[in-house]
């Protein structure tokens, strides 16, 4: 054999491994594109101008969905902090892998090292990983983003209102204050490197986050890369720098939802000086519908029924839009069921990397992304799975949405203004069912009229409880695994 000839053999031999899925990588190449998912928190459906916000700019996002797709049928696991960022990154309904609400810096469980997250997914492919932001899924170092796939992290690790400085304790003394909240750390790598965060600390998150983000992709422009950016506003406290302070039509709550945007334009600015832009999709959506309690501080779920804390579509049907400038079409528009389990198999497949060996709920979604004609939601067959902490709420299948009897939480009242929370007050529902097409904000209960709906509906449910358990009926699931504990 001629070297000329043992040489091409080689360098096929390469490339064919090269390509193969789970092979770790460390040269880039165009068949790895690079990911970067921002994540807003507790952001409502209608808060941004692309899903009809009537007072709030958001020139950046919008400019994404009219350069991408923009779904409408878009659901988060559970609408709580903790429970929705663990099915985001693992694929799985939060049930599933054992982390429920909102975990904080009492809780001694978090994320089991035996989940595998998308960054960990997409290391065998040889991305470079980072989150810059709100972590949430455990704050003891075992759990924290290092342990757990990510190459880089920086930022809180649980909410930015666990701390001793809320607006409705400020009365106490600091000694009584500090017995219920610690305060709040900064973290970087595995390392708390600010303690406490101050209110001047949390005017700039935004601001720093982006930063690190920007020289993320800078520093790894020639790498494939995972980029997840889950920022700690909206959620009260509401702090915003004071290049967007006085700037939004809303008053506070759009000044920090013009920062947001500002940031996304941002990181795309970023991507199109460094050549990324065609090799890039930027996903855009919220870990759970607006707090309601909060009035003027909170978002608007609008024409969507209820808000966080609630399995009603306003607080688990979040705005979603992603950008990938000549593979997924310009000016999109999804009215598919899908949702943020679905994130993790899409971009496993779009990056040839190996799926967990174990079950993940979530689905390819890529069909739907790419504009395939024909295409459906991968749920409509089984259904999509509604729980609010262990109890199976409802199911939603095509444009069918049947509510099993529970109780959830509503405004009694008028809401709370400037910082301060209303009160809510206990509801119940029945058996409802709902036509999500005709009847988005779910107001008319057609239960009666569609018998042959009502059963279908209740035979996935069936197959849900056995899999994942009902709390209400005390049913534990064959499917579900422990979280992690200390």
């Amino acid at each position: 054999m001629s070297n000329q000839l043992f040489l091409a053999v080689v360098a096929a031999l390469a490339v064919t491994t090269l390509s193969e899925p789970g092979t770790p990588l460390q040269a880039a190449d165009a068949s790895r594109p690079n990911f970067v998912v921002v994540f807003a928190d507790d952001q409502g459906y209608q808060d941004l101008g692309c899903f009809g916000s009537p007072d709030i700019e958001t020139p950046n996002i919008d400019r994404m969905a009219r350069e991408g797709a923009r779904f409408t049928n878009f659901y988060v696991s559970q609408a709580v902090c903790s429970a929705s960022r663990t099915a985001l990154l693992t694929g799985c309904y939060n049930v599933r892998v054992g982390i429920l609400g909102a975990l904080g810096p009492s809780s001694p469980i978090g994320i089991s090292n035996g989940e595998m997250t998308i960054a960990e997914v997409l290391k065998q492919r040889g991305y470079s990983t980072a989150i810059f932001g709100k972590w949430h899924l455990g704050h003891h170092e075992k759990f924290l983003p290092l342990q757990h796939g990510f190459d880089e992290y920086f930022g809180l690790p649980y909410s930015n209102d666990m701390w001793p400085y809320h607006p409705n304790v400020l009365h106490l003394p600091i000694e009584e204050r500090l017995k219920r909240w610690p305060h709040l750390p900064l973290v970087e790598g595995n390392k708390t490197i600010k303690v406490p965060v101050t209110p001047e600390d949390q005017t700039q998150l935004t601001t720093w986050y982006t930063e690190h983000a920007v020289k993320f992709i800078e520093k790894n422009k020639d790498n494939p890369f995972f980029l997840y950016v889950p920022h700690s506003m909206p959620h009260v406290p509401l702090y915003v720098s004071d290049k967007f302070k006085g700037k939004s039509k809303r008053g506070l709550y759009g000044d920090v939802i013009m920062e947001i945007d500002w940031s996304v334009g941002q990181i795309l600015e970023t991507l199109k000086k460094n050549g990324l832009d065609e090799n890039t999709m930027v996903i855009y959506t919220s870990d759970n519908g607006p707090w309601l309690s909060y009035g003027n501080h909170g978002g608007s779920a609008l024409p969507l029924r209820e808000g966080k804390g609630t399995m009603w579509d306003g607080g688990c049907r979040e705005p979603f839009v992603a950008r990938w400038p000549g593979k997924i079409p310009a000016g999109l528009e999804s009215k598919e069921v899908a949702a943020t389990i679905d994130i993790l198999p899409t971009l496993a497949k779009l990056a040839g990397a190996k799926l967990p060996e174990h079950t993940i709920d979530g689905l390819d979604i890529w069909p739907l992304l790419s504009g395939k004609e024909g295409a459906t939601s991968p749920h409509d067959k089984d259904g999509y799975y509604m729980y609010y902490g262990r109890e199976l709420q409802a199911v939603r299948s095509g444009k069918w949405k049947l509510h099993f009897p529970h109780a959830y939480r509503s405004l009694q009242g008028e809401p709370g203004q400037d910082g301060l929370p209303g009160p809510y007050t206990q509801k119940r529902t029945g058996l409802e069912l709902f036509d999500l097409d005709a009847d988005i904000s779910e107001s008319k209960n057609v239960v009666g009229q569609y018998p042959e709906v009502v059963e279908r509906l209740k035979k996935l449910a069936d197959a849900a409880r056995k899999e994942l358990g009902d709390s209400r009926l005390k049913m534990q699931g064959e499917g579900v695994r422990p979280s992690g504990k200390i």
